[in-house]
């Protein structure tokens, strides 16, 4: 094993895939010359060139649909965009292009392109740069929604991503760029579509993805000296959602609290609550707590944006509630 920065195993998955088929190409503003916004790209114009690790305009729409159009002919693109807020400008292109080409041309195109970049807050950021889109694209039949916590995953499932013919939304963080992890040093690719057990426990399951699974971890250590044993479930992959990985551990712990930095309603917490209910009802011994943040734009304050955001307080304070505590 190595150790790698996340941004360092990123880029690690983009060239080794890179190396293998020259097909493949990464665009994005900022990707090439200035090696990434987050350094995400680092040393990757260097090795394959201009054709292939392509600056562009201020413009998501526009070379979004580039990726898809090419994709659609043969080329396997990586879009980067500085963030997924941005994404909204190309978002046409995502939904009504990528998604559905496949069925409206009767499977004669397939649009194998991953949409990649950080997602959801990142401190100081206002209303308009601190936003969670996993349930938005996960809505949406066609599309295959990731998004991995750690260096190790964020290699091994961005390889999958990238070799799958369907269209991926690949999301990040910029807070987790600079975090380290082990990550094998020989070939590995991790399976779109299955959840990891991270910590294993008897009393509750929690379930969360992304950065904010850090404050299920904190947690759980501090709710195991009182004796209560959590388990946790990296869901990794919004969609397609590993139910049965889910629906396993509630069936053994009897609870369940699912974690995810995203506005309350209609997200991917009330599926995961929907599908508990209609198939594990019976092994429930508390009603589902799912914790997100507040209803309201991201504030910019600090003090505000402390209480906007969920943390390992309300997850303590959610199992204990339906530990009866």
């Amino acid at each position: 094993m190595k150790t790698l920065q996340f941004r360092e195993a990123i880029a690690e998955a983009m060239s080794e895939e890179m190396r293998k088929d020259e097909s493949i190409y990464l665009m994005g503003e900022e990707v090439a010359e200035y090696n990434g916004a987050y350094k995400a790209s680092k040393g990757m114009l260097d090795e394959f060139g201009p054709e292939r690790v392509i600056d562009t305009p201020i413009s998501e729409l526009g070379f979004a649909g580039v990726g898809v159009g090419s994709a659609m002919i043969g080329n396997r693109p990586i879009i980067e965009f500085m963030t997924f807020n941005f994404a909204l400008v190309g978002i046409d292109q995502i939904i009504n292009n990528a998604a559905k080409i496949r069925q409206m041309s009767g499977g004669q195109f397939n649009c194998p392109i991953v949409f990649r970049g950080p997602t959801a807050s990142a401190g100081q950021l206002a209303a308009t740069h601190s936003q969670a889109f996993e349930s938005w694209f996960a809505n949406c039949p066609g599309l295959k929604v990731v998004v991995p916590s750690n260096p190790k995953d964020a290699k091994g499932l961005l390889k999958s991503a990238i070799r799958d013919d369907d269209p991926v939304i690949f999301m990040e963080s910029e807070q987790m760029y600079g975090d380290k992890g082990e990550v094998p040093e020989d070939e590995y690719t991790i399976p779109l579509g299955v959840a990891d057990v991270v910590r294993e426990g008897t009393d509750v399951t929690i379930v969360s993805f992304g950065k904010i699974i850090k404050e299920a971890y904190k947690a759980a250590d501090e709710l195991e000296k009182d004796g209560i044993k959590c388990e946790i479930i990296d869901l990794r992959t919004v969609r397609p959602m590993d139910h049965d990985t889910i629906l396993n551990s509630v069936k053994k712990t009897n609870r369940l609290v699912i974690l995810e930095e995203a506005w309350p309603f209609g997200n991917v917490a009330t599926e995961i609550t929907y599908q508990v209910q209609s198939k594990a009802f019976d092994f429930l011994d508390a009603p589902v707590i799912k914790i997100n943040t507040a209803d309201t734009p991201a504030p910019y304050s600090p003090v505000l944006l402390e209480e906007w955001l969920p943390n390992h307080k309300d997850v303590i304070a959610a199992v204990k509630k339906v530990m009866y505590k």
